[in-house]
């Protein structure tokens, strides 16, 4: 059986300077599986080879499953034994091959880690420590292995039998049972191992390489899934062709497979050969999938097959290096979504994403380089730091040497470290090498964490023509890093006429790497105004003098569009925080800066869409020193009020617009619904008297369920008699699509609404929700919990709700779980009251017994960092 993984009184600390290179290699495995979900036996036969002149027994991490035999070199031995879960057998040649067998229970592994039933399958998921639940083995990433793999099954229960590499054999077993084989030919880490059998059917493609080999494509799915698997077949193959062309990366096997699961605690897996995903990775139509879940099944799947080179091509030394196969990648899965549509509108989402989780990630008791020093669970080290911040420093290198020097730099690592397990230092190494730069001072994005902040000051001699900018920054202390040193900056900046709009020169590319700098600027003849940050080339907060008529004038005039979203949306924020604070604010500015953007017809609707948003709650909550949840709504609210009153016509122009589109999946097309979704918010909150009919007539006439849910959210925030009608036809229409119904319940969950907290509590007694799927767990509990002003009510029941929750959740999937823990962890920004209830809760977790490891760090971590 396997067990949930208990915290002790003093968890076990895993530090990266106690690296040493294992004790014992696995050139080769061969694992025999005889599959059954209540009972399913694997043996395993793995070759193994004394790495150095020690005496050191051999230790196979293990978890949960039960020992039945142990061989050593064709003899059955006694004197194994079991310590901590590892299997620890003493040897005295150089090489062996160790023989076992153990048993294990796919249908009562909750934590969905090791092999597990999901939907009458079996599939498997052992990044970063899951392998040792399936059988007795070094699990650690710098062990490579060739791996062997023969399934055994119900041929009737169990069609499909798939394993990472190309299969090399099938058959039948004569007692309705039948066998499959596979071989992966590439040395690989554990965590990358992958199985799955099930009754399963597949949308299979072909692509051919640029070397001219035909590869198989699969996506194997449900039966009745089958007919929304064809975006995501199309973007495998559109991902495949990118990575050739813009890395020279070709794929390496005859074979290569998705499979499509409902359980499952990430998004999707890179599994060598066989990614496992998520459903709501795979699955979508013009009915039940909104334009940004296309979007994330195009990246998502990019991302994953990215991974082929960045990742298992060249994986990472231990789980201190987890950026580099993660930010790295990415990286590069961002620069794809960017290539197939709007590349400004993709830069402004993938910066909001980094605003909305890895900065307070960087200003919290969370807070973590993006190579740690030490974890008690690397499970919680799947964060947006490793992930987002990753990929910023990535960019930051690909903006320094530039894209000639940036590929060649990509491919010497790509060769030198080809069937290796590398670290983030060999990484930098190459790109030092390739690109021809210094970046002994840079090195420090990889060892401090927090968010650097960045002052900017500009001032200008109209007599001499000569305007001065001075440049300071300043690391905040963060958790263990109380002192900083100044980090590389690699800022774009530029200079715009006040009186001509027109550019002062060209952009430049200044690299702050002291605490303060001064850059002057000659033959300046008008005032000048700052554009800094330019594409955000560097994650950083940028904190200027510009005035209110400055950031509108740029948002009208700045020719790169993301410091044009930017100069609104700081505009916006500024406006905001006045208002929070003093409870009134001049909305003037905003709303001709909205006004000037709507009707600029250079500009497209994405972009429109976009850059007339306002800063969502929780952002202005990040602005300031103690965050009033109340007074942000309000003052959030006063403004859509008004924006809403004083454009309406404007909105209602753009609305009626894009209003008789029919549904099509192109850029232009999203950014019409996109609008037409944010137009139809605002009229809402103009208080109009047909806004609830306008946003119902929406919700039924929809052909696709971008508009649908853009209407439903427009309703369920409102009071309107409409509201329940929608939400009772929407959960009728889907109440047997488990992906779509996720959103039934994550859209009430952040609904503005002041009884939210209610209907919350009343949702996790629906029948239809559970904690024991992930993506249910995160549509009502993780929604709930980052709706600023529902979850922090100052009764405290929020905190209280989801404490509850991660206390049952626990003791069904402790990964799920303790990703759910970071609001709790932001008590320090909030009134002393709030604070205590926040703590509380926190407390009451520690103290909770048989709480995970993986639970006991990031509460712990919350309360004393």
């Amino acid at each position: 059986m396997l067990d949930v993984q208990t915290a002790t009184a003093h968890p076990a600390v895993t530090r990266r300077e106690d690296y040493r290179p294992p004790d014992w290699q696995v050139p080769e495995i061969a694992l025999d599986l005889d599959l059954d979900p209540a009972s399913t036996r694997v043996n395993a036969t793995l070759n193994v080879v004394r790495t150095s002149a020690h005496d050191r027994p051999l230790v196979l991490d293990g978890a949960g499953q039960t020992p039945l035999s142990v061989k050593v070199d064709g003899v059955a031995i006694n004197d194994w034994r079991i310590e901590e879960d590892a299997l620890v057998i003493p040897l005295s040649g150089s090489a062996h091959v160790i023989e076992t067998e153990v048993e294990i229970a796919p249908d009562r592994n909750t934590q969905l880690m090791g092999l597990y039933a999901s939907g009458g399958n079996l599939c498997t998921q052992c990044e970063a420590e899951g392998f040792r639940r399936i059988t007795f083995f070094p699990d650690r990433p710098d062990v490579l292995t060739r791996y062997k793999v023969r399934m055994a099954a119900d041929k009737a229960r169990f069609p499909v039998l798939l394993a990472n590499g190309d299969p090399v054999g099938a058959g039948d077993l004569g007692d309705g049972r039948h066998w499959a084989e596979w071989h992966d030919p590439y040395p690989k880490p554990c965590y990358l191992f992958a199985m799955v059998a099930g009754d399963l059917v597949a949308n299979r493609a072909t692509f051919i390489t640029r070397s001219g080999r035909q590869v198989a494509l699969g996506i194997w799915v449900r039966p009745a899934d089958l007919p929304k698997t064809a975006h995501a077949i199309e973007a495998l193959k559109t991902s495949m062709k990118w990575d050739e062309d813009v890395y020279g990366r070709e794929y390496d096997l005859d074979v290569f497979n998705i499979v499509a699961v409902d359980d499952f605690n990430f998004g999707a897996m890179e599994n060598k050969g066989l990614n496992i995903f998520n459903s709501r990775y795979i699955l979508a139509d013009a009915e039940t999938a909104t334009d940004y879940d296309f979007d994330a099944i195009a990246a998502v799947v990019a991302h994953e097959y990215f991974h082929n080179w960045s990742g298992n091509r060249v994986t990472c030394r231990d789980w201190f290096q987890l950026s580099l196969k993660e930010g790295f990648t990415v990286f590069r899965d961002q620069s794809f979504s960017a290539d197939q549509g709007s590349a400004a509108v993709k830069r402004i989402e993938d910066v909001r994403g980094l605003r909305a989780a890895q900065f307070p990630e960087d200003s919290g008791p969370l807070a973590h380089a993006i190579r740690p020093d030490a974890y008690l669970e690397i499970s919680n080290f799947y964060t947006a730091t490793i992930y987002n911040k990753g990929a910023e420093v990535i960019r930051m290198m690909a903006t320094m040497l530039g894209p000639k020097q940036f590929r060649a730099a990509t491919d010497l690592y790509f060769d030198r470290f080809d069937g290796t397990a590398a670290t983030c230092e060999d990484f930098v190494a190459c790109m030092e090498e390739g690109g021809g730069i210094d970046l002994t001072q840079f090195r420090l994005w990889y060892s401090q964490a927090g968010t650097p902040r960045v002052s900017a000051s500009l001032t200008h001699e109209p007599g001499s023509g000569r305007a001065v900018l001075k440049l300071a920054q300043r690391m905040p202390p963060t958790p263990g890093q109380p002192d900083k040193k100044p980090m590389v900056l690699p800022l774009k900046l530029k200079l715009f006429g006040a009186e001509t709009a027109q550019p002062i020169g060209s952009e430049q590319l200044i690299l702050l790497s002291d605490a303060e700098e001064q850059i002057s600027f000659e033959t300046v003849t008008e005032r000048p105004v700052l554009s800094i940050n330019r594409g955000f080339s560097a994650p950083v907060i940028v904190e200027t003098d510009r005035s209110a008529a400055d950031l509108a004038f740029l948002s009208a005039h700045d020719d790169d569009p993301f410091a044009r979203y930017e100069a609104m949306q700081q505009l916006m924020l500024d406006t905001l925080v006045e208002g929070a604070k003093h409870g009134q604010a001049d909305h003037a500015a905003v709303i001709a800066a909205v006004a000037n953007t709507l009707q600029d017809p250079h500009l497209d609707s994405a972009f429109i869409a976009e850059a007339v948003l306002l800063p969502s709650d929780s952002f202005i909550g990040d602005q300031m020193a103690l965050v009033d949840p109340e007074a942000i709504f309000r003052a959030r609210e006063a403004l859509r009020r008004d924006l809403g009153r004083a454009l309406e016509a404007q909105w209602r122009a753009a609305y009626d617009g894009a209003r008789a589109a029919k549904f099509e999946y192109s850029p232009s097309a999203k950014g019409q619904r996109r609008l037409k979704t944010v137009a139809l918010g605002y009229i809402a909150a103009s208080g109009a008297v047909d806004a609830a009919s306008l946003a119902f007539g929406q919700f039924e006439a929809a052909d696709n369920m971008t508009d649908r849910q853009g209407a439903l959210t427009t309703l369920v925030s409102g009071n309107a008699p409409e509201r329940i009608a929608a939400l009772d036809i929407f959960y009728n229409r889907y109440s047997d699509n488990a992906l779509v119904l996720d959103k039934w319940f994550s859209t009430q969950a952040l609904s503005a609404r002041d009884d939210t907290l209610a209907m919350v509590t009343e949702l996790a007694r629906h029948r239809d929700f559970t904690l024991a799927n992930p993506n249910r767990a995160r549509a009502l509990v993780g929604a709930f919990s980052v709706n600023q002003r529902a979850f922090n009510q100052a009764s405290g029941e929020g905190y209280r709700f989801v404490a509850d929750q991660l206390i049952a959740l626990d003791k069904l999937n402790p990964q799920t779980a303790a990703k759910l823990i970071p609001p709790l962890g932001r008590w320090r920004r909030f009134d002393e009251a709030r604070a205590a209830m926040m703590r509380a809760e926190l407390e009451r977790i520690v103290a909770t017994p048989g709480l995970s490891k993986d639970m006991f760090e990031q509460a712990s971590r919350s309360l004393a960092g």
